[in-house]
């Protein structure tokens, strides 16, 4: 082969590589409905409500570091979270199991189907609630907690009225050094689910949700997502593995037909940083369709797994945008 044939064959390579990767991308991140671009319009009373249910729950969660090492602290939030559970009128399960010899728990608060659901699909909406070490966790993952907290007082009024049962679960070591391992509680969960043959149908993880910027130059992207994305760290972020396609696609369009929020999304190969990066993993690897919902967490929170993680740094009126608007995804699903 000539020198200038090789030249040839290595362009028409890149060439097709190119536009492979282009192509891929495209597929990758296209999602139905409108994003919202544009001013916020102002809070609702409800949302104003909402905001400052937030913050009580993120301070009293985020008051300290709590995962293994500090298991008293641990002990403190779970209790915390089903005694809220309680108080909002839910019978609490605990789905308990030992790691290093120490007790851990899945803290499980359920919506009913009527009575006439023989055979009830599962909506699955989660957070763990373990902080990572050296960190009091507020953004990570204080505020998924807080969502799904104030998620099961929204939608206790669904009891009795849908054919979908819904399940609101607090995970446990969800951080490391229990990431990507059987320990995580969520594979825990999403194992039970498998092995009792529960049809779940849509798995919602809530990952941090609390921290945005207009800035220019305050998000970043993983490879190769930088090729097609560029705007600031503003919005939401709805994200699955490619499996969960179908799934990310109905949850973003209803999220953009009722929320006047930004929005991106897509499923991609669990190979590109960051999509898999919270309990949603777990069911994927079960076979179930799962997604998270992100502020983005390390491509944009500078304190991210960091002592000043706290929760003064979060944005509780744009958390509660998220939230209401997450309201309104899992109501939809419910009567899909």
């Amino acid at each position: 082969m000539t020198l200038r044939s090789k030249v040839l064959l290595a362009f028409a390579v890149l060439v097709v590589g190119s536009v492979t990767l282009y192509a891929s991308l495209i597929y990758f991140t296209t999602v139905p409905g409108t994003p919202h671009i544009g001013p916020l319009p102002p809070l609702t009373a409800e949302e104003r409500n909402l905001a400052d249910a937030l913050r009580r729950h993120v301070e009293v969660i985020a008051a300290r570091e709590h995962n293994l090492d500090h298991p008293e602290e641990l002990e403190k939030v779970a209790l915390y979270i089903e005694s809220v559970l309680g108080d909002y009128g839910y019978v609490v399960n605990r789905h308990g199991y030992e790691v290093d010899k120490k007790p851990v728990r899945n803290i499980e608060a359920t919506i009913e189907p009527s009575a006439a659901a023989t055979d009830p699909a599962v909506i699955v909406v989660g957070a763990h609630y373990d902080s990572a070490r050296g960190t009091p966790g507020a953004n990570d993952n204080a505020t998924g907690t807080a969502s799904v907290l104030e998620l099961a007082r929204m939608l206790s009024g669904l009891r009795g009225t849908t054919d979908k049962r819904i399940r609101l679960v607090l995970f446990v070591n969800e951080e490391p050094p229990y990431f990507y391992t059987t320990q995580m509680g969520s594979w825990h969960y999403a194992a039970m689910l498998s092995t009792r043959k529960e049809r779940v149908i849509a798995m919602y993880s809530l990952e941090t949700l609390g921290f945005y910027s207009d800035e220019p130059g305050s998000q970043s992207y993983p490879p190769p997502l930088g090729l097609i994305y560029s705007q600031p760290g503003n919005f939401v972020s709805f994200v699955g593995m490619l499996n969960s396609r179908p799934l990310v696609q109905e949850s973003i369009k209803s999220f953009r037909e009722h929320t006047k929020f930004p929005t991106i999304g897509g499923a991609a190969p669990g190979y590109i940083p960051g999509i898999t990066w919270s309990d949603h993993w777990s069911f994927s690897n079960h076979g179930f369709q799962a997604l998270m919902i992100t502020d983005t967490a390390t491509f944009r929170y500078p304190h991210y797994h960091e002592p000043t993680d706290t929760p003064d740094k979060v944005n509780f009126e744009s958390h509660a945008r998220v939230t209401k608007g997450i309201e309104r995804v899992i109501r939809d699903a419910a009567k899909r």
